[in-house]
């Protein structure tokens, strides 16, 4: 079968009925449409929309069961397996037949690949073989066609999904279609591809998009760095060489929180009397 069908959405007339299901014709080419895949109710000579993929073994198949995913449109698919050396399969809604995306659409450290439950937001195309591939969307693509963010949203909470992870920072779409941004010193680890988040609004700008948080509100923050801080010391012996004088960067590197956010904690600590300093060094104070 001609390969420009494939992956995508077409009208179709219903030539006839056979024991699998019928037989229908897409501008003269005559495709298989099983019967698991037929909604309602069909009769030779009319007209119904078709998604045609391929099956398993290469065979064309429709289907009235029409995906978000196509070759002309995206659509969010569930990751339904995880294979190293290849990719991920995805779950664009046909029977039985999950879609490949490639390890070469993937991010080159495997630790921000996605997980089984995650989802991709993706559009079809077929490779050299004739094989029908997923393709993750392109930051040049969410730009061309996004959702501008009322300043209203400004402190909310939002529901997200990563479609670009990078060191440089991680790339969202929220559910209302809001392009979304986070730069890392507002995250304490990277997400994953297609992992789905809850984060905070912290600027709204001029372009619609906007900047999240995944860190707590300050006062909530400083509270969980304390604690992550007074965990480190019991696991070094009760002593660190990091202080309020300390590098930046030397905090950031080791906690991933900028020098403000260390010396609210601290400050904290030191007010519970749970830690001293002295000789350029942190350590838990023993009651004496």
């Amino acid at each position: 079968m001609n390969n420009q069908y494939l992956g995508t959405i077409q009208e179709a007339e219903v030539l006839k009925k056979i024991t699998e299901g019928f037989i229908v014709s897409v501008n003269g080419t005559e495709i298989k449409l099983p019967e698991d895949y037929v909604d309602g109710e069909l009769e030779p000579n009319q007209n119904v929309k078709v998604f045609i993929y391929n099956d398993k073994k290469g065979h064309a198949l429709a289907t009235m069961f029409l995906p978000e995913a196509t070759r002309d449109s995206y659509g969010w698919a569930e990751v339904d397996e995880v294979v190293p050396n290849m990719g991920v399969f995805v779950d664009i809604g046909l029977e039985e037949r999950e879609v490949l995306v490639s390890n070469d659409d993937l991010p080159l450290l495997k630790s921000v690949w996605p997980e089984e439950g995650d989802h991709l937001f993706v559009s079809l195309e077929i490779d050299k073989k004739g094989r029908l591939l997923a393709e993750p969307i392109s930051e040049q693509e969410v730009m061309d066609d996004i959702e501008k963010a009322p300043s209203s949203i400004l402190h909310d909470e939002v529901t997200a999904r990563v479609y670009k992870a990078t060191k440089a920072g991680t790339a969202v779409l929220t559910g209302e279609g809001y392009r979304g941004f986070i730069h890392p010193h507002e995250r304490k680890e990277e997400p994953r591809l297609g992992q789905t988040l809850t984060a905070r609004v912290i600027d709204v700008k001029e372009d619609g998009t906007i900047n999240l948080s995944l860190r707590p509100v300050k006062q909530e923050s400083m509270k969980e760095d304390a604690e992550v801080i007074y965990e480190y010391l019991q696991e070094n012996d009760g002593v660190m060489h990091l202080h309020d004088k300390s590098d930046p960067q030397e905090i950031r590197e080791t906690f991933q929180i900028s020098k403000a956010a260390f010396k609210r904690a601290i400050g904290q600590l030191l007010k519970e009397r749970k830690i001293e300093q002295k000789d350029g060094k942190t350590v838990i104070k023993h009651d004496s």
